[in-house]
């Protein structure tokens, strides 16, 4: 959820953080620590309830009851609010790390929602799900680990006709980047490009653009950067002596200081996306 934002889970191999790619940077660490730093946080990635009920609410002429797969999910925040406001929805939910699925299911009890979430542990390059399946594929914060186009390419197949893609992405807001910033984002994630510039690529894979909205900055500091800055706090203890631990800790602290201090230039955008029929 997601992140990437996150960490995100739901492929084999995952960044560290809400949408960076530090294996581009560190290729030889040990990547078990990247979930440890994400474990027990709210989210594993920017997001609110608020942005996933305006998404959810573009959605029209969805079945009586819907079948929803929410791809690298984490720990759920966002799979068990989609429980909440569509009682009549059928969820599944994907990750590649069990102990996040495994706090989603007890989270989505604790709602009274467990029943209609069902968890796989799949990776979210090698869905194992026939075509035609969903009515909407939900990828908050995750499609980044694969790329936008080979996101879109790759799941289009899971959808019914006139199904929904509702995700968000990392984008530029500025079409002249600050220096800085766009150094950073050239090491981490070089795909980043604008809201029109993705939209394009939308069409392209054949997808309709229903509609897009940025995440306002609350949505990355209230349940993401807020705990995690707590979270590296404590581990940074834990991790002392790890060469490997310490540089994730320092890479995740080195994202939060670049979005404080350019939080105008960048952002995810929500992407509601539609299935050409």
């Amino acid at each position: 959820m997601g992140g990437a934002g996150i960490y995100h889970a739901g492929t084999a191999a995952v960044p560290p953080c809400g949408f960076m790619r530090p294996y581009d940077i560190l290729p030889v660490m040990d990547n078990s620590f990247i979930f440890t730093i994400f474990e027990g946080l709210p989210r594993q990635g920017p997001g609110s309830n608020e942005c996933t009920r305006k998404a959810f609410s573009m959605l029209t002429d969805l079945p009586a009851q819907p079948e929803i797969l929410d791809i690298g999910c984490g720990t759920g925040m966002q799979t068990t609010e989609l429980a909440r406001i569509c009682p009549d929805c059928r969820i599944t939910a994907v990750d590649v790390h069990q102990p996040y699925l495994d706090d989603l299911a007890r989270r989505a009890a604790a709602a009274g929602v467990g029943e209609r979430i069902t968890t796989v542990w799949a990776s979210m390059d090698n869905l194992p799900f026939r075509d035609a399946t969903f009515d909407v594929l939900w990828a908050e914060g995750s499609i980044f680990v694969m790329g936008f186009w080979e996101g879109l390419a790759s799941w289009r197949r899971l959808l019914r006709p006139g199904g929904y893609l509702c995700l968000t992405e990392a984008v530029w807001f500025t079409e002249k980047p600050s220096s800085e910033v766009a150094a950073f984002w050239n090491e981490c994630y070089p795909g980043i490009t604008t809201v029109r510039g993705n939209c394009v690529i939308a069409e392209r894979a054949g997808y309709e653009v229903v509609a897009t909205f940025p995440l306002p900055e609350s949505a990355w500091w209230e349940d993401y950067y807020t705990p995690l800055i707590k979270r590296l706090a404590d581990l940074r203890v834990a991790a002392a002596g790890d060469p490997d631990a310490e540089a994730l800790i320092d890479f995740s602290e080195r994202e939060i200081a670049v979005y404080r201090e350019h939080a105008g230039e960048y952002g995810y955008e929500f992407f509601v996306l539609r299935k050409n029929r």
